[in-house]
This record gives structure tokens, sequence and C-alpha cells, in this order.
């Protein structure tokens, strides 16, 4: 990862009640729809699952995100980019 991603600010995931998610540090949001999410942080792609999925922020210049649904999983992906597949790896693993 580039260096100059990870010195733009601090990084943090906050989900109140599986209904909100803040996130800091956002780089980048790469796709989203009401499912699936997929944001680039300054420390990796993260991807966050759910129901009804809705931005309700982002402000590229302060790096944050928040997003409203049923949010049922949120994780980082293991390649330097999102996924364009469903699941999980160890969902996959366990197929």
């Amino acid at each position: 990862m580039n260096e100059e991603k990870k010195s733009m600010g601090k990084h943090s995931v906050r989900i109140e009640n599986r209904e909100k998610i803040v996130i800091t540090g956002v780089v980048d949001v790469s796709s989203f729809d009401d499912e699936r999410i997929s944001a680039e942080t300054n420390m990796g792609y993260l991807t966050v699952e759910g129901v009804c999925l809705h931005i309700n922020k982002l402000n590229l210049d302060s790096g944050e995100l928040s997003i409203d649904g049923e949010i049922n999983s949120v994780f980082y992906n293991v390649s330097k980019e999102p996924k364009n597949s469903k699941g999980s790896l160890f969902s996959k693993m366990f197929r």
C-alpha cells in the first residue's frame, strides 16, 4: 500500500446497532449498490454487505463515509482491489 495513503489520517469503523456504520480514512468508493459497498481506505479495501444499504454521507476531503441499512458483514479484502464476486474468503473456502 502506498505510504501516502496511510499518512492521510486515522482509520476507524464504528457500527451502531447494525443499522449505521461510519468509516473514517476513506480514500474512494469503488462500487456500491443496495447489498454491497466497497471502499478504499488508507488501511486497505473494505467491503460492507447487507440489505437496503444507502450511502448517507460521503466526504472524501475529510475521509468520512456513513452508511445506513441492515449491516450483515464488514470485511477487508485480501487482494489489492475489491472483489467483484459475492462472498468472503471464508465462504468461498467452505462451498
